[in-house]
């Protein structure tokens, strides 16, 4: 009989995002078979050390955290000391794609088409007179670490620009702005290591009430229309794909990841990459896992191989 796999499965954590974590660690759990893995769940708010007592009897780490303390690399620094293999970016690829500042660069770096964009100041916010100078409204203001758009919102006039960023400072020392950019919000989901698969994308439709794809539109039951495979044409599909693959690359991912793009009448915009991105069943990457054949299970038991092939040898 083969010998179960052991699985580490790491959710929870201190970020804003920790309950989306514990959602998404039930689907996982509910679908790891029971026949092939042993589950083991950890919440790294109160579960460190037992990790670090538990390191030698695990076979592979599955990360579902979100935010700050998970997806920024310091999960994978922690697991790399532990020699414990995980799904996923390193410490590299997961710190760069969190500093969102730093991922356009490395965006426009590779050739890709990214918003104008600027970095506030804390004083901004009582005159934000130097980035609309610089920038044209209605604007986009991000804080730097964060996911699942908390703290981000968007101004269409002073006023709101100022207290955009007094919100979004509250959410992160760092925060950019950029111009927001009209069109269609795609995701394009990639999967490997040496060699990718580009998934089919996904169509993000917030509904109405909605100004973007906000915290709320992403997670309320109903508030935003998902369609898989984005209804595009062939030309277009491509590019896009094409431009996922070079964003998974610019930030030297391996295992998976979503870019989040802006279809628009003059090209493609990328937004950012989600190296954790969610693992409900019905979340975007394995949606289009399942319209490219692999269904919920199927897909975790490839990311799970593709853990274990990444850190051999």
């Amino acid at each position: 009989m083969k010998k179960k796999l052991r699985i580490a499965l790491i959710a929870g954590g201190k970020s804003g995002e920790r309950e989306v974590s514990l959602a998404g660690a039930a689907g996982v759990a509910k679908a790891l078979a029971p026949e092939k893995y042993e589950v083991r769940r950890y919440d790294p708010a109160t579960d460190l050390a037992r990790i670090v007592a538990d390191a030698e009897g695990i076979d592979m780490a599955f990360i579902l955290l979100h935010g700050p303390l998970g997806e920024d690399g310091t999960m994978q620094g922690f697991l790399d000391l532990l020699g414990i293999p995980y799904q996923g970016a390193g410490v590299l690829g997961s710190a760069m794609a969190m500093d969102k500042n730093l991922a356009k660069l490395l965006y426009r770096n590779a050739g890709l088409t990214v918003a104008a964009w600027e970095m506030a100041r804390p004083e901004d916010a009582r005159d934000p007179g130097r980035l609309l100078a610089a920038l044209s409204l209605p604007l986009v203001v991000k804080p730097v670490r964060q996911g699942s758009s908390l703290g981000m919102s968007i101004a269409a006039t002073e006023s709101e620009l100022a207290q955009g960023l007094e919100k979004a400072f509250r959410f992160d020392r760092e925060v950019m702005v950029e111009e927001y950019v009209r069109g269609r919000e795609i995701t394009g989901g990639v999967i490997g290591n040496s060699e990718l698969v580009a998934l089919p994308l996904v169509e993000i439709i917030p509904g109405e009430g909605y100004a973007f794809f906000d915290y709320q539109a992403k997670y309320q039951p109903g508030a935003s229309r998902e369609v898989c495979p984005a209804e595009l044409d062939p030309e277009t599909t491509a590019t896009a794909q094409g431009i996922a693959l070079a964003a998974h690359r610019a930030l030297q991912l391996r295992g998976y990841s979503r870019t989040d793009m802006i279809v628009a009448q003059d090209g493609i915009y990328v937004l950012e990459t989600n190296t954790i991105p969610g693992m409900t069943p019905t979340s975007l990457l394995p949606q289009a896992a399942r319209a490219y054949g692999l269904d919920f299970p199927a897909l975790l038991d490839r990311l799970i191989e593709l853990a274990l092939e990444g850190r051999q040898g």
